[in-house]
């Protein structure tokens, strides 16, 4: 990986600041994205002094806000006209219904519109950068999700399980739309599920769930584990021409039925496109 730029959302903590690292000792420079500066800092340390790559860059954004995610964007185009890698990997799971400085629901925004967005702003400097790759971080709780367009705000019914598998399927369409319209640039795109990971994403409080949470952490596989699909999308030689799959424990997988709904990806596109203000 030396010689590429790769840029990793949610890098300070979990499969992110794994993934980050991988890449930084494979010789990549690696961009971290981070909501929180301190927190940021002190994993671009870590990841430095662990992987002995010096080539390290720290961003810092909030995905819970479209205004923090085109500065993200401009930040980093300032300083490079191409992109190598792109890990979509930054993502939340709220326990209570809540809306973004936006107006839309958290886990929703967070986990997919802000990626959507992210992703079509660096599209041009992963053109540049081809061949290049965008990876996203999903889930197979996507098998579970619906998709209703329609109420989007999900302001009846909420769920934090109900929220997210929602969120990860629009990730899982979002991905499988994307390497359509990018086939033959040298762009691919691909998704993954992680497996039963240990992250930060559940370390938060559920009120009554929160027992639940942590005896069922015992028995979650590590974040390094975690990580390894990840890296392998983004720098593995295997496929380097591969684009519009769902992987899981780095093999090809078939994805739910819903995520192969070209009409509905195509829907949930252009509605995307209009609630982010792309034209």
């Amino acid at each position: 990986m030396t010689g590429k730029i790769c840029m990793v959302t949610g890098a300070n903590s979990g499969i992110g600041k794994v993934t980050a690292e991988k890449l930084a000792e494979l010789g990549a420079t690696v961009v971290l994205v981070c909501r929180n500066e301190d927190k940021g800092r002190k994993a671009l340390t870590d990841i430095q002094r662990t992987s002995g790559n010096a080539a390290l860059e720290l961003l810092v954004a909030d995905f819970a806000s479209f205004d923090s995610v085109k500065s993200l964007a401009n930040d980093y185009l300032r300083g490079h006209d191409s992109l190598h890698v792109l890990v979509n990997n930054a993502g939340v799971a709220e326990l209570r219904h809540s809306t973004t400085v936006d107006g839309f629901e958290t886990t929703f925004q967070v986990d997919y519109l802000s990626q959507f967005l992210l992703t079509n702003l660096l599209l041009g400097a992963l053109k540049k950068g081809a061949p290049s790759r965008v990876v996203f971080v999903s889930s197979i709780s996507h098998f579970s999700g619906q998709l209703d367009l329609s109420d989007l705000q999900m302001a009846k019914g909420y769920s934090v399980m109900r929220a997210y598998s929602r969120a990860k399927l629009a990730q899982v369409l979002f991905t499988y739309e994307l390497a359509k319209r990018i086939q033959g640039t040298g762009v691919t795109a691909n998704c993954l599920h992680p497996g039963a990971v240990a992250t930060n994403i559940w370390g938060r409080p559920l009120g009554p769930l929160s027992f639940l949470a942590k005896f069922g952490r015992l028995f979650l596989m590590s974040s390094e584990k975690g990580a390894e699909t990840s890296v392998y999308l983004a720098s593995s030689p295997e496929v380097q021409q591969v684009s519009g799959k769902y992987y899981d424990q780095k093999r090809e997988r078939r994805s739910s039925a819903a995520s192969y709904d070209q009409v509905l990806a195509q829907r949930l596109w252009d509605t995307s496109a209009k609630l982010v203000g792309l034209a």
